[in-house]
């Protein structure tokens, strides 16, 4: 929560992202990992532990202060008035490895309640979790998760080519394997691994005109901050 609160106040920032798991009971939670052994003190997949549980795994923030597992909905509670004046919040559905049944229904409806659909982007490596998603909710945001460009390019060529709403593209920055020709007029928001600044290879700060001469319309940092003028 701390990193929200963080990121939420950084001026010009388009929008926050997060990974979503489901835990033993039905609960979703926010955290990047299949695993709660990296981040937390405890071991074990998220999916075996009740809400309970998870809530009572400590994560040590490098300020000698603890902090627990959020729930989406303490999430939500928290960015929702930030996402009602135009920050969007990118959820990225973790089931490409661990099937979560019912997620996409979860989610929709904490985010329907909300009236929050326009500020959401809802994205996965998944395709067919993104088409549950459509089903449902024709009008919503979706990114498509792969490594290559070229991958969610196809993806979305096969799977949503005759969809009304938006799609974009999300690839890892170094595989941009199609022109910026090729991709005009496409969303591009490409990821980054774990490093937090500056970005590899060459230890210094991003060139984004450069990133924006691929295709790259948009990208996840983990510390966009060090980005202000």
């Amino acid at each position: 929560m701390t990193a929200f609160a963080k990121a939420a106040e950084i001026p010009g920032l388009t929008g926050i992202e997060l990974d979503i798991q489901m835990t033993k009971d039905g609960e979703i939670v926010v955290i990047h990992d299949e695993r709660v052994d990296r981040t937390t003190d405890g071991i074990g997949y998220v999916k075996d532990f009740t809400y309970r549980q998870i809530r009572q795994m400590k994560i040590d923030t490098g300020a000698g202060k603890k902090e627990q597992i959020p729930s989406i909905q303490e999430v939500l509670d928290f960015l929702q008035d930030k996402m009602a004046q135009g920050l969007l919040l990118n959820i990225e559905l973790k089931n490409s490895m661990v099937s979560y049944e019912g997620m996409e229904d979860k989610i929709l409806d904490y985010i329907n309640e909300r009236r929050l659909q326009k500020e959401v982007v809802f994205s996965s490596f998944y395709v067919r979790s993104l088409e549950r998603l459509r089903e449902r909710a024709p009008q919503i945001e979706i990114g498509i998760l792969d490594t290559n460009v070229s991958d969610c390019f196809y993806k979305k060529k096969g799977a949503f080519g005759k969809e009304n709403g938006p799609v974009a593209l999300h690839p890892f920055w170094k595989r941009m394997d199609m022109t910026e020709t090729e991709l005009k007029g496409q969303t591009v928001r490409a990821w980054f691994t774990g490093h937090l600044y500056p970005e590899p290879p060459t230890g210094t700060k991003l060139d984004f005109g450069q990133l924006e001469c691929r295709g790259i319309t948009d990208v996840f940092l983990n510390e966009p901050e060090m980005y202000l003028p």
